[in-house]
């Protein structure tokens, strides 16, 4: 009874009473959202810190991976030098031989195409058989009236009586070379040990017989340019020169060195031209048979590597066997 007469007759009090029951729940619920802020406050920061230490980390590895990969790049380039260095020091020279090999098998096949074809036209189909017949400078005529025989002079005075010419082709040859001189005439200068090997084979040899080799099939040819000269001023064109070697190679190099030292060209190397390359010692023996018959000089040329030379060959005029060295002959196997 009291209060509702207190709340009758005070309404004011009683809204001051309501009011201060709703600021109190206010004033809770702010502390409630006050602590939960605080709470989500630290979580979030944790998960800053997180991310921080993972981005940290990656950053870590990625700086490490990188310090590895410039190291292995820098042990990959050191073995690099060092294989280059090694294939340079080995094989660099050995390479550059095989390539001169290659080009000079090519120049002999080219050119044997071309004389093949050339000669499949005159072909005998008949084989004929090798006759070998006696050098001139090894006969004796007899007179058989008279019973008399006529001596042949001895064989190391055959080019005495063509001595001043050789001498002053030897001349010419220790000058300056002549790179523009006529085809069929050397075009290199020799040194004075080529030029007393040239002269022991002229007057000492009488044109036949071997020779030490020069040390390698480059001086060889040369040398031999040299000769082929000399019998070019001799005789002209009534001799053919009959280079012999067994391997397809070995005729490139005397076909690409007589080539440069003698200014000739590819038609200067055939069956019916200057120069003709062998690779069996038949073939020679019935060629120089065939020049003698036409009246005409053969001059055989036997490469360093072959290591015998056949009897019915040193029964010829002039020939040339190069004697080469068991350390060439070994090397020259090796790179064919």
């Amino acid at each position: 009874m009291k209060n509702t007469e207190i709340s009758k007759n005070n309404p004011e009090k009683e809204l001051k009473i309501d009011n201060s029951i709703s600021n109190d729940k206010k004033d809770q619920i702010s502390n409630k959202n006050t602590t939960q802020n605080k709470k989500i406050a630290p979580r979030k920061d944790k998960q800053i810190k997180s991310l921080d230490e993972i981005s940290k980390e990656i950053f870590s590895d990625l700086v490490s991976k990188k310090d590895s990969l410039a190291k292995e790049i820098k042990e990959l380039e050191t073995k690099k030098f060092e294989l280059e260095k090694d294939i340079d020091s080995n094989f660099k020279g050995q390479s550059d031989n095989i390539a001169k090999r290659v080009k000079g098998f090519q120049e002999y096949l080219t050119g044997a195409l071309q004389n093949l074809s050339q000669s499949v036209e005159k072909l005998e189909l008949v084989s004929q058989p090798i006759i070998v017949k006696p050098s001139p400078l090894d006969e004796k005529k007899q007179d058989i009236s008279t019973g008399k025989i006529d001596n042949v002079p001895a064989i190391s005075e055959t080019f005495k009586p063509d001595e001043q010419i050789i001498k002053n082709c030897f001349l010419t040859f220790t000058e300056q070379p002549d790179f523009y001189a006529e085809p069929w005439k050397l075009r290199r200068s020799l040194d004075a040990s080529d030029i007393e090997t040239m002269d022991d084979w002229f007057f000492n040899l009488g044109g036949r017989g071997s020779l030490e080799s020069r040390g390698s099939r480059q001086k060889n040819a040369l040398l031999s340019a040299g000769l082929i000269s000399i019998l070019g001023e001799l005789y002209g064109d009534q001799f053919q020169t009959l280079i012999l070697a067994s391997q397809p190679e070995r005729l490139g190099e005397w076909r690409r060195i007589l080539q440069d030292s003698l200014g000739l060209t590819r038609d200067d190397f055939g069956p019916n031209s200057g120069i003709v390359l062998f690779e069996r010692p038949e073939g020679v023996i019935e060629r120089a048979d065939r020049l003698e018959a036409n009246e005409e000089l053969p001059f055989i040329i036997i490469d360093a590597a072959e290591r015998s030379v056949e009897i019915p060959i040193i029964q010829f005029p002039l020939w040339l066997a190069f004697a080469g060295s068991d350390s060439e002959i070994y090397d020259d196997l090796e790179l064919n």
